[in-house]
């Protein structure tokens, strides 16, 4: 898949949700202009998360989702390799919208700037950080790095005193956090790294050690998951070790979970006793006594997020009987406006029912899995729900799960 297709898809789901049109609303206004019925939710589906281009179909977008049609046409040559397309709108290059150069020089002239705009700042931050709880990468990652970037123009065009520079690059720091997983989630995976690198630089220069090991173990959970685990394990031992000992409880919990999972993916009879440890330390951590309060970034860090990483590594180490009852608890008291995070903690149940020899209920959770990310522009949602089919294939002759295959099968080949 490549990536210019997946850029088309984020722009297509961004037309869709600002029509206010679902997926499955969306496939039924297409065959009622076209005067067919061979377009399906799927169909959506996979042109959102870049499977295909739906050329043929181009037209009836526009109408449907009022865009001119040569917009329309200019994105899907976008995506077909037209060098000299451009995508519309905000998705067309988030690196576009970060100044190049040195982004954290600060400047020696422009407007004096203070506490108020410093405070300013750091609420859209928290009014981004909240909004991720609810909606996936596609849908942020057009504001969080046009905020980035807005954040880098005033500290680089501006002046102030070091304390409030310190407290700018503090939120700068967060922002670059905060573009990086939404950036993630949407599959941008350049564009991720390139913001946690920002946001690192900003909170070692603003000497903030936990928001710096923050952004290292956030980085390194994304090399984990893509290919990189043995780098993924170094960089999150270098992120506990960065935020050092006097780092908030939650904060150490955190990062001591990042070094577990990294260890987990990576494999091996050494890196499994080593998650183990490191589950182990973030628990410790959790429960000890402490009258540090939790930085924002960590205020959803909690016992309930712990148990679920504690079954997830049970999970991807096949000890099913270990992650099936602590994911079913955790589940049946999640907030369910947590859509993404549903559907992923739910995938991991799946996989550990498959593997405890329980496909009929496994095969229930894909059919919650599918219903709850079909319209959700995140790729990590779409990941895991190809993982679980796959893993369901070999129980196809079980009714439930031939269902399920029958009816989806087609989302693990895109």
């Amino acid at each position: 898949m490549s990536e210019r297709r997946q850029h088309f898809g984020v722009y297509l789901a961004g037309l869709r949700r600002a029509a206010g049109k679902s997926q499955r609303q969306l496939a039924g206004l297409l065959c009622a202009v076209s005067g067919t019925q061979s377009v399906t939710r799927n169909e959506v589906s996979r042109w959102e998360r870049g499977s295909r281009v739906p050329e043929v179909w181009l037209p009836w977008l526009a109408q449907v989702l009022a865009v001119p049609l040569r917009e329309m046409e200019q994105a899907a040559a976008y995506a077909r390799g037209d060098e000299r397309a451009r995508l519309p709108g905000a998705t067309a290059s988030l690196s576009a919208l970060l100044p190049t150069g040195d982004v954290l020089a600060a400047g020696s002239s422009g407007r004096r700037i203070g506490v108020e705009q410093v405070e300013g700042l750091a609420a859209r931050v928290h009014a981004l950080r909240l909004a991720d709880d609810v909606l996936a990468g596609g849908d942020l990652i057009g504001p969080a790095f046009r905020e980035l970037g807005k954040s880098l123009a005033l500290y680089r065009e501006s002046t102030f005193t070091e304390d409030t520079g310190r407290a700018l690059l503090v939120q700068i720091g967060e922002l670059g956090q905060i573009a990086g997983w939404v950036a993630s989630d949407a599959g941008r995976l350049d564009d991720a790294e390139r913001a946690y690198r920002i946001g690192l630089d900003a909170a070692r220069q603003a000497g903030d050690k936990p928001l710096a090991g923050n952004l290292a173990g956030s980085l390194a959970y994304q090399w984990a998951n893509n290919g990189r685990e043995a780098e993924g394990v170094d960089l999150a031992e270098a992120a506990l070790r960065e935020s050092g000992p006097d780092a908030p409880a939650a904060a150490r919990a955190l990062f001591a979970d990042r070094v577990a999972w990294a260890h987990t993916r990576l494999g091996g009879a050494d890196n499994v006793q080593a998650a183990m440890r490191a589950l182990g330390e973030a628990h410790a951590a959790l429960d000890a006594e402490a009258d540090d309060q939790a930085p924002p970034w960590a205020y959803w860090v909690s016992r309930e997020e712990l148990e679920i990483m504690d079954a997830r590594v049970f999970t991807e180490l096949r000890r099913p009987l270990r992650a099936v009852p602590v994911l079913t608890d955790v589940l049946g008291r999640y907030d369910a406006t947590h859509a993404r995070e549903l559907a992923l903690y739910r995938s991991w149940l799946a996989v550990a029912l498959a593997d405890a020899n329980e496909p009929e209920r496994a095969a229930a959770e894909a059919q919650r899995i599918i219903g709850l990310s079909g319209d959700l522009s995140s790729d990590r949602t779409a990941t895991r729900t190809r993982i679980v089919l796959e893993r369901l294939r070999p129980f196809a002759s079980v009714p439930e799960v031939h269902s399920v295959l029958t009816e989806h099968g087609r989302l693990f080949r895109t």
